[in-house]
């Protein structure tokens, strides 16, 4: 690899700043926008993220989030490289509609490549949205190949869920041995892999929490969820399903309906997860649920580079912020 090179006029990678959101935010709506218009849907305007959301996505990525300034010093492009133990994934990335079709996408997804890889993960994958052939080519023609859809599905919960929502900010030690048990469970499951950074930063920027669920031999789930607004300017309406780890069957409808005591808890009556589909069980149950299917992506992995699913129970990972 390591053959990428910024077109001429552009330079970096550059780690960017808080201050940066702003410009960040600007081109993501712009290029996303530009990719519905392209794709002949000219009437969605996508809106900005809500910059506490970039702000967790930024530390989340730390050396992983890089920009590319034009002549100008203004970001032209950006690839928010994620690494969670041996799991790494890049989202969201984007490249400012004028600077298209340049080269540049090439060397913002093979920089992260090269950091994702350099730092030793064996899972590089990414989401896009699978009714775009331009997209799945232009990945293709970079390594990666699709494999699974994760099927983002959705419930307006009739009423407020009844149960302790087991959260781990409730820990009266701040959660450090549930912290532990599920950094257990979860290398139990898929070894390699590890939530905690996630889970501490959630906590840290107050954006949501972990519920967890607790069994007889130790701890038989945990769920991190957001509940603060994924848009900007918006009111708090959806707790979003990040991670989740269930050890098996009835581990996760039991994870399901912490997720649901805790929304109520919140004062939120919809709730969402990002089911991934190596895992078809999840789907039938979360439907049979009342959940209904929202939205699609599909999930791409690079070769040498796969996604292994948990050989029991369940693992769910959010390749999105």
């Amino acid at each position: 690899m390591r053959a990428w090179r910024p077109e001429p006029g552009v330079s970096g990678p550059a780690r960017p700043a808080d201050k940066d959101i702003g410009a960040l935010n600007a081109l993501f709506a712009e290029a996303f926008t530009d990719r519905y218009r392209r794709d002949g849907l000219a009437g969605v305007r996508v809106p900005p993220l809500n910059p506490a959301i970039w702000r967790y996505a930024l530390l989340d990525a730390g050396d992983g989030a890089m920009v590319w300034r034009d002549e100008r010093g203004a970001i032209a492009a950006f690839n928010v490289a994620h690494r969670s133990g041996t799991e790494g994934w890049m989202g969201p990335l984007a490249v400012r509609p004028d600077r298209q079709h340049s080269g540049l996408g090439k060397t913002i997804v093979r920089a992260a490549m090269d950091r994702l890889i350099d730092a030793g993960v064996t899972t590089l994958g990414l989401e896009t949205m699978p009714r775009t052939a331009e997209n799945i080519g232009f990945y293709a023609g970079l390594g990666f190949a699709p494999g699974y859809l994760t099927i983002t599905l959705s419930r307006d919960l009739p009423h407020r869920a009844l149960g302790s929502p087991g959260r781990l900010s409730e820990r009266p030690d701040g959660g450090r041995d549930a912290l532990a048990a599920a950094r257990e469970l979860l290398g139990g499951l898929a070894p390699g892999i590890d939530y905690t950074h996630e889970i501490l930063l959630t906590a840290e920027l107050g954006l949501g929490d972990t519920s967890v669920v607790e069994g007889d031999a130790g701890l038989d789930a945990f769920v991190l969820w957001h509940s603060a607004p994924l848009g900007d300017s918006r009111v708090r309406d959806e707790v979003r399903v990040l991670k989740l780890a269930a050890r098996s069957q009835d581990a996760f409808d039991a994870a399901v309906s912490a997720v649901e005591a805790a929304a109520g808890q919140e004062g939120i009556a919809h709730v969402s997860f990002r089911c991934q589909t190596a895992y078809d069980w999840t789907f039938r149950r979360l439907m049979a649920r009342g959940y209904r299917v929202r939205w699609t992506d599909l999930r791409m992995t690079c070769q040498g580079y796969p996604e292994r699913a948990a050989t029991t129970g369940v693992v769910f990972s959010n390749w999105e912020v």
